[in-house]
């Protein structure tokens, strides 16, 4: 894979997706000693590029604590979109789920996301398709929180892999001190959707490359009986294709994981993350503009709403909430109508925080910093 020449890898490239496309899915595998998994080699976890995904420009510890990446493409890709009531309505025979498809933009590019959903045994013994969801959401980010310890995170740059090795306490601590509580039941449901939907980012131009992966093509397991009796049993997953490429090109950006993960809902979390990735250039002086139209598309977040300006009020509730948790300073709106006084768009303009223009400054020292010494 080529590197970046300079800034951000452009996502559609061909050379950014080159041997990426046909990436096969690793079926979850189980092992009878859950203290034993395969053995990675100490390189995979000291090593350079790895090194620089979990260093932070911070003042102090507690912040170290409180920070994450966020992956340019990977995290502006609406995969957890679809709710599980929408789930409940759209499956046929109450069992099976169609391929879910979804257009999107990510910096001037359009791309048609589509969801193979993963089929596991429910609570009740029958077999269901799932979409990842909110929850499955939150344990990808905790999961890639968890590889910024020491020995826990692995990058393999021969065989172009990248994960995180964990036990489920682990994983429900991270989880619950961010707020989200899951029972063990729930974690390794979530980790089996995650491993088993299929998600195919299709870029629209002529000639770019497809790109098809679980969003953890491997997932190592305890058995059910090791993980009865011992949830300290190691557990490993391999992340999103893209999220090990972000790790070799240095295209990832600190921010406050742990603000984002206080957010209550989806769409409060999702437009903290793209604020983080899209307004590099935060400032009193240069305020930010985002289309609810835009907004609509790329998040997939608002898909639910009959009406047109109940999305749209929903949208100004989570920038208020945004506001309150000082993300931002505050907003403006401006209604674009047409005839007879049809809502058509609405331009939402954002000042930023104090805060969040210190955080913008450091992603961008800490970021440039990385990219000369990989």
């Amino acid at each position: 894979m080529e590197k970046a020449k300079r800034g951000l890898v452009k996502a559609g490239d061909t050379a950014f997706f080159r041997g990426l496309d046909q990436t096969s899915v690793t079926p979850p595998k189980e092992t009878k000693d859950g203290r034993k998994l395969p053995v990675l080699d100490k390189s995979e976890f000291e090593n350079r590029q790895l090194s620089l995904f979990q260093t932070f420009l911070v003042n102090t510890e507690e912040e170290q604590g409180q920070l994450s990446n966020a992956v340019d493409l990977w995290d502006s890709v609406p995969r957890y979109s679809v709710s599980r009531q929408a789930m409940t309505k759209a499956r046929i025979d109450g069992q099976f789920l169609r391929k879910h498809s979804a257009t999107f933009q990510h910096r001037s590019r359009t791309y048609t996301r589509i969801i193979s959903p993963a089929r596991i045994t429910d609570h009740d013994g029958k077999e269901r398709d799932y979409y990842p969801s909110a929850t499955e959401e939150l344990v990808e980010h905790a999961l890639r929180k968890l590889a910024m310890e020491q020995h826990s995170g692995y990058f393999d740059k021969p065989n172009y892999r990248s994960g995180v090795v964990f036990t489920l306490y682990q994983l429900r601590e991270e989880m619950k001190k961010r707020g989200h509580a899951r029972s063990y039941q729930q974690l390794v449901e979530s980790l089996n959707i995650l491993s088993h939907s299929i998600v195919d980012i299709v870029p629209h131009g002529a000639g770019e490359a497809i790109l098809s992966s679980a969003c953890l093509p491997s997932l190592m397991a305890v058995s059910r009986e090791q993980l009865a009796s011992d949830p300290t049993s190691k557990w490993s997953v391999q992340f999103h294709p893209l999220v090990t490429g972000s790790i070799d090109n240095v295209t990832y950006r600190q921010f406050n994981y742990h603000l984002m993960m206080s957010h209550p809902t989806q769409l409060a979390r999702w437009l903290h993350q793209q604020l983080v990735l899209k307004y590099t250039f935060a400032s009193h002086a240069a305020p930010f503009e985002m289309h609810y139209t835009t907004i609509k598309r790329d998040s997939g977040l608002l898909d639910g709403y009959k009406r047109e300006r109940d999305g749209v009020d929903a949208l100004q509730s989570v920038f208020e909430d945004l506001r309150k948790t000082s993300v931002i300073a505050g907003f403006s709106r401006r209604d674009i109508t047409g005839p007879r006084k049809k809502l058509q768009d609405v331009v939402f303009t954002i000042r930023p925080s104090q805060e969040f223009i210190r955080e913008t400054k450091a992603a961008n020292k800490r970021q440039a910093t990385a990219v000369l010494h990989r």
